[in-house]
């Protein structure tokens, strides 16, 4: 009797009315969450982000990593190849996997072919997802003799200078 005298009469008696005794204990019980809602407040992942995380999701889940890495590697070429060797050469063109070198002279890019291994692998630790597996060093562009529709084989006008 004591029970039903703490609770309002109106609970009282909607629980008799259903057939439910009141308890004598009042406890408020929490319901606990199954779901794993990501939007839940208060939930494991809600925490903020950083912009660099949150870029770095958006690339990855777009597909732009390879061509981020490879603009990366031509913005960074000093660093990679090293100041003096920066200074002498460029990246030209990066296609099927072959990452052209551009070379001030064909001492540098002789030089350059023998310190191709150094490089690749520097490369290869930096950029991974560039998809570089090789390097080819060129020299510098250099006037073609070759020119006009009545250009015939052969040395051209050097052969004539003896």
């Amino acid at each position: 009797m004591s029970d039903e005298a703490e609770l309002p009469e109106t609970m009282a008696t909607y629980l008799r009315l259903r057939g439910l005794e009141p308890s004598p204990f009042r406890t408020k019980r929490r319901r606990r969450r199954t779901d794993d809602d990501e939007n839940a407040p208060f939930s494991p992942g809600r925490d903020p982000r950083g912009l660099g995380d949150v870029l770095a999701n958006l690339t990855q889940s777009a597909g732009w990593e390879p061509q981020l890495a490879r603009e990366d590697l031509v913005r960074t070429w000093h660093d990679v190849a090293g100041a003096d060797t920066a200074a002498h050469t460029r990246p030209v063109a990066l296609d099927a996997g072959t990452l052209t070198i551009q070379a001030d002279s064909t001492a540098w890019a002789k030089q350059l072919q023998l310190m191709r291994a150094q490089i690749l692998s520097e490369i290869l630790r930096r950029f991974p997802e560039a998809g570089v597996e090789a390097i080819r060093f060129v020299g510098p562009d250099v006037p073609s003799w070759k020119w006009g529709p009545r250009a015939v084989p052969g040395r051209g006008p050097r052969d004539t200078y003896g």
